[in-house]
């Protein structure tokens, strides 16, 4: 990926993450340091003088050696079993629905609704990378359903999807919800500052990020020519972008067919609850925790550190709804890991991380704690220095006059 500046490679990306002959084994003396380390951990866990920035006493192949082995095992059948309890209960949700037609009803139904559109796209995510099943065929195939469903451009978001995990962490080179430098948050316009710092308008922002990416940055998961992809991409989001194109197709047949106001009931008011799902959940995991998250630049980056900057989350209720998406900081590190297993592999290494592991705060059933959080880091997390191997989040004095 010589085309994209200083960021690390995909297969580079991949060996650190996915591939067991890139990292070290574990041996008879790592376990002793292993030992060792959670101790250390474990007693500074609620250290409220610890340095999120410092660098992490353990390795990635330690972190790696600690999970055990059947979290990186893969199942078809589990997984289409996860598929076939999605698509079963978006089908039954709108047919109870659309025949009863209560405006009692129908916001209950766009709730869930959306909710589920947001399940399905976690799937789409798990076929992206390659923790579905072990065939990179069917992963696409079930990936280009799932995603096209709810216009997702599955391989164009993929790639920078894939981009954004190799690189996270890094102040110019991550892709999604990267911090904007002060110089570039200075020539953002009043709209442009209001899409991106007040709530709710930021939780409508991914469609216009598929098409536009984020300030500072150019191109569209849309066009291969973007410079999002190499050339050798090039026929793969194309191909995205045509189902994602067949799916418009057959969205406004159905609104001549059946009306305008039929499907915006049936489709767009939750496909439009999915998206608030998805910037949600996607920003509270880079953002919102009580002490600062450093991001790096230069020779203080690598990928272990840029993994250990996300952050967990509890959703409550909705953990299993939307396949324990909030056990991000594993699924960082380690993104082949199948979504069923990532809540074994987190417990099994939380004790090795201690204080660099961010803890969630747990939830009720209904995770309303998270949006005081959501909306406090709205209000202070507007952009980083424009220099400097180790930056935080800073506070725009004027704090933006759109609020």
């Amino acid at each position: 990926m010589s085309s994209r500046r200083g960021m690390i490679s995909m297969d580079q990306a991949s060996k650190i993450a996915d591939n067991p002959s890139a990292v070290s084994l574990r041996s008879a003396e790592d376990d002793g340091k292993l030992a060792a380390i959670s101790v250390k951990h474990q007693h500074n866990r609620d250290d409220e003088e610890f340095d999120a920035s410092t660098r992490p006493p353990f390795s990635l192949g330690q972190i790696r050696a600690a999970i055990p082995k059947l979290c990186w095992e893969r199942s078809i059948v589990r997984s289409f079993s996860y598929v076939g309890r999605d698509v079963t209960i978006v089908v039954a949700l709108a047919c109870v629905t659309a025949y009863l037609d209560s405006w009692f009803l129908w916001p209950f139904y766009w709730i869930a609704q959306g909710t589920m559109f947001w399940a399905i796209f976690v799937l789409g995510h798990d076929c992206g990378h390659g923790s579905f099943s072990n065939s990179k065929r069917l992963n696409n195939l079930v990936g280009h359903i799932m995603h096209s469903f709810i216009l997702v451009p599955y391989h164009g978001w993929r790639i920078s999807h894939r981009t954004h995990h190799a690189n996270h962490g890094h102040v110019e080179n991550d892709e999604s919800w990267y911090p904007m430098t002060e110089a570039v948050f200075k020539t953002l316009n009043f709209w442009a500052k209001c899409g991106r710092l007040k709530f709710p308008t930021t939780l409508f922002a991914y469609p216009v990020y598929l098409w536009t990416r984020s300030p500072g940055k150019d191109g569209s998961h849309f066009n291969p020519s973007s410079d999002l992809f190499d050339q050798s991409e090039w026929s793969e989001v194309t191909m995205s972008t045509a189902c994602w194109l067949a799916m418009g197709a057959i969205l406004t047949a159905a609104v001549s067919q059946f009306g305008f106001l039929w499907m915006l009931k049936l489709y767009f008011v939750p496909y439009i609850i999915n998206v608030m799902w998805l910037d949600a959940v996607t920003y509270l995991h880079h953002h919102g925790y009580d002490k600062k998250i450093p991001w790096y630049r230069g020779k203080e980056w690598n990928y272990l550190r840029g993994g250990l900057s996300t952050v967990d989350r509890d959703y409550g209720f909705f953990n299993k709804i939307h396949h324990d998406i909030g056990t991000h900081v594993v699924h960082h590190l380690f993104p082949q890991i199948p979504h069923y297993h990532l809540c074994e592999a987190t417990a099994a290494v939380k004790s090795l991380l201690g204080n660099f592991y961010r803890e969630p705060e747990k939830s009720g059933p209904i995770p309303l704690h998270l949006i005081p959080v959501i909306m406090k880091s709205f209000s202070e997390d507007h952009f980083v220095a424009d220099e400097g191997d180790i930056v935080f989040y800073q506070k725009d004095p004027k704090q933006c006059n759109c609020r």
